[in-house]
């Protein structure tokens, strides 16, 4: 059982290494920027372990050198994260029989792992609590790794770190595409692409993402229940013709 553990956990190493690749240099451009701000190192990683959202990490820094309350950061905060409240209702099912790790796999619900979980089929005889875990914490890993890092040579280098909040999108533009070819439905990703291409155009960038989430959520809820009609009504139509022979 130790050595199958062991191989599970090597098994998530080799799933997660897309997000390590991201995580880790967008954690040194947090780390930069924070320390780059004036304030330790330690911050940081404090920020990075029980706060662990990147956009928010990042905005935040803004924030505290601007001086704003904590209502700003509250509101600001629900406001940006608000799309992981979509993530936790499609994760309900997959959730239900986590155990103690259910609170966990909540609070390190992020994007990335999100979209590993919701793509990658847990191996044959492996526990899928322990599978989950695996992910979630290696991922919440490579982001503490890299924002510390970053803060420890911010406090001594001066880089300029241009761009590097890119690394984020590109991370995710890649997990999509992979999710794009486990996935054995492609309305979903039809209906992604058309809740944002509307989005764009009616709504301006800062409320974009939130309206298209919407947009999208509405889609997708309504191709299930025309998908739902037509599964109903099938047998019913199965049924009528046998009845008439």
């Amino acid at each position: 059982m130790e050595h199958y553990s062991k191989e599970l956990f090597l098994s998530a190493i080799k799933i997660t290494f897309p997000v390590l690749l991201g995580y880790i240099p967008l954690g040194i451009a947090f780390g930069f920027l924070l320390t780059g701000a004036g304030y330790h190192w330690s911050y940081s990683f404090l920020m990075s372990v029980f706060i662990y959202a990147g956009s928010v990490q990042f905005i935040s820094v803004a924030l505290l050198a601007a001086g704003a309350g904590l209502m700003e950061f509250l509101i600001l905060t629900l406001l940006i994260n608000l799309r992981h409240s979509f993530y936790g209702i499609s994760m309900l099912e997959k959730f239900s029989d986590v155990g103690r790790f259910k609170t966990y796999l909540i609070f390190a619900l992020t994007d990335e792992t999100y979209a590993l979980l919701t793509t990658t089929k847990v191996p044959d005889r492996a526990s899928k609590i322990d599978f989950y875990f695996y992910i979630a914490i290696l991922n919440h890993f490579y982001w503490i790794t890299g924002s510390v890092i970053g803060a420890i040579l911010g406090s001594v280098l001066d880089i300029d770190m241009e761009g590097m909040a890119f690394v984020l999108t590109a991370l995710f533009v890649v997990l999509t595409i992979e999710q794009y070819y486990h996935s054995k439905a492609f309305f979903p990703f039809i209906a992604a692409v058309g809740a944002g291409v509307v989005s764009i155009v009616l709504f301006s960038p800062q409320n974009m993402l939130i309206v298209s989430i919407i947009i999208g959520t509405l889609i997708l809820l309504a191709h299930e229940k025309i998908m739902q009609a037509k599964r109903t009504s099938a047998p019913m139509a199965d049924a009528d013709q046998e009845g008439g022979l």
